[in-house]
């Protein structure tokens, strides 16, 4: 029994949601516009500014599938309505970021700096030379671009030198010890 498949979506009042036949569900708002198809046996009704998904059985297949229909509905209408972003601290000596045009140049510790191209509808900030923060209405590709970034240069368990989230949490080790 799914209880985040039964909890109920609330579309707030700047954001339209058009729900077709085939499950083809496309979300407009002030941030931008998301479409995705979804799996035809679940039920996707819409009532007022209330939208909520229903399985037809309890077999396995419809349990797994109903939950997470429901939390890849909510993200879209909380994408076009308020939107995503992923903040990650650069933590080293000599470590910056900075932005060229909309391209993000890390200089992280290797002999060459890193470079990456957010893809269209993904923005990238730098407000400090160690601060960087991912921006969009898609949470998938805002997560996903942040753990791109974050995997240039994990953190490390020693010094705490590194990419890492902001409030993330890493484990220190203690070094060698001498005689």
């Amino acid at each position: 029994m799914s209880r985040i498949g039964k909890r109920p979506i609330e579309v707030p009042e700047n954001v339209t949601v058009t729900i077709t036949d085939d499950n083809h569900v496309t979300v407009k708002g002030p941030k931008g516009e998301l479409t995705n198809t979804f799996n035809a046996d679940i039920k996707i009704e819409q009532e007022g500014n209330v939208i909520t998904l229903t399985r037809p059985t309890d077999s396995k297949e419809h349990r797994s599938i109903h939950g997470t229909t429901r939390s890849l509905l909510d993200n879209m209408v909380t994408g076009v309505s308020k939107g995503f972003e992923r903040t990650l601290e650069l933590v080293g000596v000599g470590y910056r970021a900075q932005l060229q045009g909309t391209k993000l140049v890390l200089n992280v510790g290797y002999s060459h700096p890193v470079e990456f191209t957010p893809e269209e509808g993904i923005e990238v900030e730098v407000p400090a030379n160690t601060k960087i923060i991912v921006r969009g209405i898609n949470k998938e590709r805002v997560g996903a671009l942040a753990s791109n970034i974050r995997k240039v240069r994990p953190p490390e368990p020693y010094k705490g030198k590194g990419i890492k989230y902001e409030g993330e949490q890493v484990r220190r080790k203690e070094g060698k010890t001498g005689k």
